[in-house]
C-alpha cells in the first residue's frame, strides 16, 4: 500500500508542472490564441527560475523570475500575432525553437549549481496520517495552487462578465469589437497571463520537482500541455484531471520498479508521450465534438476594420 501512496504523490506533483501550464494556454485559446511556443517559455522559464534561486536563495523569488521570463516571451508572440497578425502557428514554433536554444546558452554556468536546502510543507497532523498523509499532505504549496486555480478559472470563466467578454472574444471577435470590447487588448492580456503561468510551471519543474538545471528538461512536456487543452475540451476541471493522467503515467516506471515488476525503461519512457497520441486519436474520432466545445475563433488573426 505504501508504494500505491508514493505513486498518488508522485501522480499530483507531476501532475502539477502540466496543470500549470495547460490552465495558462486553456486561457490563451478561451480568448483565440494559441500559442505553440510553450515549450520554450517553460524552459527559459525553468533556467531563469533556478538562476534566481541558486543567486538569492530564496526559491519564491525564483518562481517571480520564472513568471516573468515567461510573460515577456509571451508578450513579444502577442505583440507579433496580434498586432502584426503573423502566423500563430509559425510564431509560436519559432517561440519554441528559440527557448530551447536560449536556454541551453543561458544554462551553460549552472548545470552544476545547487539550490539551497528546501523547507518542509507537511501539513500539520494531516501530513502525518499514515499512507494518506505522504500522498496528499506533504507537498509544495504550488500542487495545491495547481487545484484551486483550476476552481478560481472555473469561477472566471462561467460566474464573471469579464470571463463571459474572455470567451466572446474567443468566439466572435468581429461581434465583441462591434459591442466596443478593446478585442486586442482583451487577447493580449490573456496571452501574457497563460505565459506568466507556463513560466510557473517550467520555474516549479527546475526549482521543485527536480531541484536541478539540465539543458532541455522539459521534455516535451510544454507539448503535452497543448495536448492536453484539447484532450480536455477547454474544460478547467478537465484540465487538471487530464494533467494527473499524464503525470500519473510517467510515474508508473518508478512504481513498477519499486513493486518489482521488471519492465524495459524506454518503454516506460515512453508511456508519457504515447498516452496523449492515443487519447487523441481516440477523441478526434468525433470531430464534431470537438468543434462545439472548441472556441470558433482560435487561431484566427483578427481585423478591426473588417
Amino acid at each position: 500500500m505504501e508504494s500505491y501512496a508514493l505513486l498518488l504523490g508522485s501522480t499530483l506533483s507531476a501532475g502539477t508542472i502540466l496543470a500549470l501550464a495547460a490552465l495558462g494556454l486553456l486561457i490563451n485559446e478561451k480568448a483565440g490564441i494559441v500559442n505553440l511556443g510553450a515549450e520554450g517559455m517553460m524552459l527559459c522559464a525553468a533556467i531563469a527560475g533556478f538562476a534566481a534561486a541558486v543567486t538569492t536563495g530564496n526559491a519564491w523569488l525564483g518562481f517571480l523570475a520564472g513568471m516573468a521570463a515567461g510573460a515577456v516571451l509571451a508578450a513579444i508572440f502577442g505583440v507579433l500575432v496580434i498586432w502584426l497578425n503573423t502566423n500563430q502557428y509559425a510564431t509560436g514554433l519559432a517561440l519554441s525553437l528559440f527557448g530551447v536554444g536560449f536556454s541551453a546558452f543561458a544554462g551553460i554556468g549552472f548545470v552544476q549549481a545547487k539550490l539551497p536546502e528546501t523547507i518542509s510543507y507537511a501539513i500539520p497532523v494531516l501530513g502525518d496520517i499514515p499512507l494518506i498523509g505522504p500522498a496528499l499532505f506533504r507537498h509544495h504549496p504550488l500542487v495545491y495552487f495547481a487545484i484551486a486555480l483550476t476552481f478560481g478559472l472555473i469561477w472566471f470563466l462561467y460566474r464573471t462578465r469579464s470571463g463571459l467578454v474572455l470567451r466572446s472574444v474567443g468566439e466572435s471577435p468581429e461581434s465583441s469589437h462591434a459591442l466596443g470590447y478593446p478585442v486586442r487588448r482583451i487577447r493580449f492580456a490573456a496571452v501574457v497571463v497563460g505565459g506568466a503561468l507556463c513560466g510557473l510551471a517550467g520555474a516549479y519543474l527546475s526549482i521543485v520537482y527536480t531541484g536541478l538545471w539540465v539543458e532541455g528538461m522539459v521534455a516535451g512536456k510544454g507539448w503535452i500541455a497543448l495536448a492536453l487543452t484539447t484532450f480536455a475540451t477547454w474544460r478547467p476541471i478537465r484540465v487538471l484531471l487530464g494533467a494527473y493522467l499524464f503525470g500519473g503515467v510517467s510515474m508508473l516506471g518508478f512504481h513498477f520498479q519499486s513493486i518489482g515488476i521488471d519492465v524495459p525503461s524506454q518503454f516506460l519512457s515512453m508511456l508519457q508521450y504515447i498516452a496523449p497520441i492515443v487519447v487523441l486519436a481516440i477523441i478526434s474520432r468525433n470531430p464534431a465534438f470537438i468543434r462545439i466545445n472548441m472556441p470558433a475563433s482560435i487561431g484566427k488573426p483578427f481585423y478591426p476594420g473588417s
